[in-house]
């Protein structure tokens, strides 16, 4: 069988669902190596993954840490956007420490093939430059860009008139000046593998197979995607129906219940839970909170005195989205695609990165609600005491939910793999 490497940022959510394929392609009889610094094994939770450490001179003991901050922080900028500036030129970094350090890594561990996460170049160019056959895989809104449609980090509401198409052509070219840190390491690296010169993630996608966790129920009206592009829904490992019944939570029947989480890079924010807490109070729902290690105990404990009833770091997220009657979430994917697979309707509260975008793409779906991040309790109850009657967006949720409830994304992306990167590498179409 068949050696795979995956190369994906470190974060918790990306290899959360990379593990999942991993998973399913170990159990079929493969081999599967993550590689990245020294400090990214804590993320790999499944024993039978292989990890294999780079970077040990360039990224020390303390630096995925203080990456982590960056990321958990990427709004706090000041009139130099410095904050910003700080995590384009982290990931710049590791881009580059990946480029240098990945060619003797794969030859020394043997590697047939490599799943590359989209939001990482240097497993597209690596590959290109090994002549190894690797697949794309979108676990966040997938980047392939189209003309007349906003870019995933972008707020902005779909729409097919001149003026929208001006704002998301500007934006683009906004954001491709701001990331010209990391657009240069990919050019940089492209001339030195003897590769045709690029200088963006969108241009460094395999040409054999893409997957994405997003349902097409999900993102905007496509109409340019590549033919190799392959939509499978959520990265999960299947459980068993009995799981899959079992509540979370011992919870009032005659009230609502509703869920909040702002993932794991934001749930240090204790201002935001407070005043989610305060609305459910308000609207005398019970909430259960999953910080996600993000708060101390005490402050953890403070919750509850502002009307939470239940706070943890880690729930069951399918398990409690499967007994609430709403969830209020920063708009990450993983969150987002649950949500809908359990016709959860969604207060999404964006915060960073393709959060926005997601919330974008819910509301013009009529899946859910979208929030300022500022927003306090007022507005929240208000917001949620709509959703919470919006008999409509559950109606919308249980038709989009239908093809996620059949699909099992896991086993669909396996496939793809073992065709695309097979003894014999082929370009799989849709």
């Amino acid at each position: 069988m068949s050696h795979y490497a995956v190369i994906a940022p470190a974060l918790y959510s990306h290899f959360q669902a990379l593990q999942a394929l991993a998973g399913v392609l170990i159990d079929r009889g493969h081999r599967v190596t993550f590689i990245h610094q020294q400090e990214a094994r804590t993320l790999v939770c499944d024993a039978r993954i292989g990890f294999e450490p780079v970077g040990l001179r360039t990224h020390p003991a303390g630096s995925l840490a203080r990456s982590h901050h960056l990321a958990a922080n990427p709004t706090g900028v000041n009139s130099s956007g410095l904050s910003i500036r700080r995590l384009i030129a982290d990931m710049a970094a590791t881009t580059d420490m990946l480029c240098r350090e990945l060619p003797d890594a794969l030859e020394r561990l043997g590697v047939d093939g490599i799943i590359a996460d989209q939001m990482e170049a240097a497993g597209g160019l690596v590959a290109e430059a090994m002549a190894l056959p690797f697949v794309s895989v979108a676990c966040a809104l997938p980047i392939n860009r189209e003309p007349g449609l906003p870019l995933p980090v972008m707020p902005f509401r779909y729409a097919t008139d001149e003026r929208a198409w001006g704002m998301y052509a500007t934006s683009e070219a906004i954001y491709d000046r701001l990331m010209r840190p990391h657009a240069r390491v990919i050019a940089h690296h492209a001339s030195s593998f003897g590769l045709p010169h690029r200088t963006g993630l969108h241009e460094c996608l395999s040409p054999l197979a893409q997957i994405s966790q997003t349902p097409a129920t999900l993102d905007f009206p496509r109409h340019r995607l590549p033919a190799n592009f392959h939509a499978v829904g959520p990265l999960r490992r299947t459980k068993d129906d009995t799981e899959k019944r079992r509540d979370a939570w011992s919870i009032d029947p005659e009230r609502p219940f509703v869920f909040a989480s702002l993932g794991t890079l934001q749930g240090h924010r204790y201002g935001r839970f407070k005043a989610i807490a305060r609305a459910c109070r308000r609207l005398d729902v019970q909430l259960a909170i999953a910080h996600c290690g993000g708060l101390p105990p005490a402050r953890a404990e403070a919750l509850k005195a502002h009307g939470a009833t239940f706070v943890t770091d880690f729930a069951n997220q399918r398990a409690t989205l499967r007994q609430a009657q709403a969830v209020i979430t920063h708009g990450g994917l993983n969150t987002v695609v649950d949500a809908i697979a359990t016709s959860t309707p969604m207060l999404v509260m964006p915060i960073a990165f393709d959060q926005p975008g997601v919330a974008a793409r819910l509301v013009w779906h009529g899946l859910g609600q979208r929030v300022s991040r500022r927003s306090g309790s007022i507005r929240l109850a208000r917001a949620l005491e709509t959703l919470l009657t919006d008999d409509a967006c559950r109606r919308r949720l249980d038709d989009a939910a239908i093809p996620l409830r059949q699909a099992d994304g896991a086993e669909r992306a396996a496939d793809i793999v073992e065709l695309a990167l097979g003894p014999v590498p082929m370009k799989v179409a849709s």
